[in-house]
């Protein structure tokens, strides 16, 4: 994988978009731009925003990593007043788009039905709203950010009981050498003897092809791509659970040949799945309850 400098931010070729789709259209056709000028950096920038707001959209991740890629915890004004900090002078805030959500009241005779199922929330649209990097604010130390955790060990067992759920079958065997791993659609066989951290990603590697690319795709693909598409997974979970990762190689975007829906296909699903396997990997509550537990043991 190429080492890159996560140096470049990718400007807006086109005036400020209103709509989440829009966002999205921009975004994208400003990433293939910075690619074609040969800024593979970019989207380095940009799986790396994946991996610190994988709970975010994805029109608002291609918003922070376009206008900040080296964000690492953002927030509005008012948040940030609330935690004790204030935003420094001059500073431009991450501009990002906010849902709308409106009440759809139901007919009269229905209420009457059912008092407690009067009204429902329903997304209206969106508006502008402005987020600031804590790095562009100062004041009261935080509070540590509840992470997943670096420990490979914790997230092994945490992916293996998802792939399980999943209905996967996972296999060790040298069989498949000199390949690390490979998918078959519904079984997955990894090599043996690999570190804690290869076998991590290389199990959420072949769990990214199983699902994204062993069912029906919008859009077709070519080998390289649906590779490439996995790898990125791979590298943005990685990225969340504190591994070192590198850096994204993004040579391989330019067999898109500029086409704009299909690159902006891939990073959705690159996204979506992604935030998958992380929640997947957070702790549960009995492992929460147990943590703490611990630690108030060690600390007496």
């Amino acid at each position: 994988m190429k080492r890159i400098a996560n140096t470049t931010t990718i400007q807006p070729s086109t005036p400020k978009p209103q709509t989440a789709k829009e966002v999205i259209a921009a975004n994208v056709k400003a990433l293939i731009e910075q690619l074609e000028a040969g800024h593979s950096d970019a989207l380095t920038a940009y799986l790396n925003a994946m991996s610190r707001f994988h709970n975010y959209s994805f029109g608002n991740i291609l918003e922070i990593a376009r206008q900040k890629p080296c964000a690492t915890r953002v927030a509005g004004l008012y948040a940030w007043n609330q935690l004790g900090r204030r935003v420094k002078k001059g500073e431009k805030g991450i501009r990002i788009l906010a849902p709308i959500i409106g009440i759809q009241r139901k007919p009269k005779e229905e209420a009457e039905k059912d008092i407690t199922k009067q009204n429902r929330p329903v997304l209206v649209g969106f508006r502008s709203a402005y987020v600031f990097d804590v790095s562009q604010t100062d004041g009261a130390e935080l509070p540590a950010i509840r992470e997943i955790g670096g420990d490979v060990g914790e997230n092994r067992n945490r992916l293996l009981t998802f792939i399980e759920r999943q209905g996967i079958e996972l296999v060790f065997t040298e069989r498949i050498a000199p390949a690390l791993g490979m998918s078959y659609g519904g079984r997955i066989a990894v090599l043996p003897g690999q570190s804690k951290a290869e076998e991590f990603s290389t199990l959420v590697h072949e769990l990214a092809h199983e699902m994204l690319h062993k069912a029906e795709r919008r859009t077709a693909t070519t080998k390289v791509v649906r590779e490439t598409e996995a790898e990125a997974i791979a590298f943005v979970v990685g990225k969340a659970v504190e591994l070192e990762t590198g850096t994204a190689s993004a040579d391989y975007i330019h067999l898109y040949h500029g086409n704009a829906s299909l690159l902006a296909e891939s990073l959705e699903v690159i996204q979506q799945t992604s935030a998958v396997i992380l929640a997947a990997l957070e702790p549960t509550v009995v492992e929460a309850t147990a943590a703490e537990s611990e630690a108030l043991a060690v600390a007496s």
